[in-house]
């Protein structure tokens, strides 16, 4: 429950206003005498608790439920025994890389937080630092500019991480700069929530939050990388596995 209890935290006002308009509809609901606006107030009322009920719900199954943090789905694609050098790119809080290391003792990785993400000023994130500490050797990145030599690196991971690039140049940028840095070979690991039909409709207007299949392709593009695999983790999550060839 740890990573739902901080989409709570990060998203608490949002929460707190959809109770507070559906016990104003119902309070509403009260002091009419027409049976056609107590049954549309009420609806639209418990409509709103139940989207907020579904949102926690699906966070659940994707943040806590579903292993996407263990990343034990990947056998086809990596052989750790043979992998040296790892970056784990998050935003602002860290529920990777100490599982990684305890897991992959003989990895060198390198943990790196991107600067200037929407988390870092967020109430909650003293809390998510509390819950998962930052790794002693972490570093702070700029996107467009990865501070590692030319095909240094075997892996890069970055789960519900990317989508905090919010500026699309940055973004293509970041790809260019994440093959530079590659071996020849090298994957890129990206697990994210899409903006799609599914997550409007467990999420509604929060699923802005996220990309579009679309926006992720075009950012990804302009790198010359290969998707070698599109796979859902829960009908809210995908990962996407790039190849640089």
């Amino acid at each position: 429950m740890k990573i739902t209890q901080l989409v709570i935290l990060f998203n608490y006002k949002k929460i707190a206003l959809g109770i507070l308009i559906s016990l104003f509809l119902f309070i509403l609901s009260i002091q009419t005498d027409s049976s056609m606006w107590i049954i549309f107030l009420r609806s639209f009322g418990c409509i709103i608790i139940l989207n907020i009920l579904a949102s926690i719900a699906a966070s659940y199954i994707l943040y806590d439920k579903s292993g996407l943090y263990e990343l034990n789905n990947l056998q086809e694609f990596v052989n750790w025994n043979k992998v040296e050098n790892v970056v784990i790119i998050h935003a602002s809080f860290d529920p990777l890389s100490e599982k990684m290391q305890k897991k992959y003792p003989d990895i060198n990785f390198t943990v790196c937080d991107i600067f200037g993400n929407r988390h870092e000023h967020e109430s909650g994130i003293e809390v998510s630092k509390k819950m998962f500490p930052p790794n002693p050797k972490e570093i702070r990145i700029s996107p467009d500019n990865l501070p590692f030599e030319n095909e240094s690196q075997d892996i890069i991971l970055a789960v519900t991480a990317l989508h905090e690039i919010l500026d699309h140049q940055k973004r293509v940028l970041f790809f260019k700069e994440a093959k530079r840095i590659l071996k020849k070979g090298g994957l890129i690991i990206i697990s994210e929530q899409f903006r799609d039909v599914t997550n409007f409709i467990f999420f509604n207007i929060g699923a802005f939050h996220f990309l579009s299949q679309k926006q992720w392709e075009e950012s990804i593009s302009p790198a010359e990388m290969e998707i070698i695999e599109n796979m859902k983790i829960t009908p809210f999550g995908n990962m996407l596995i790039l190849k640089k060839n």
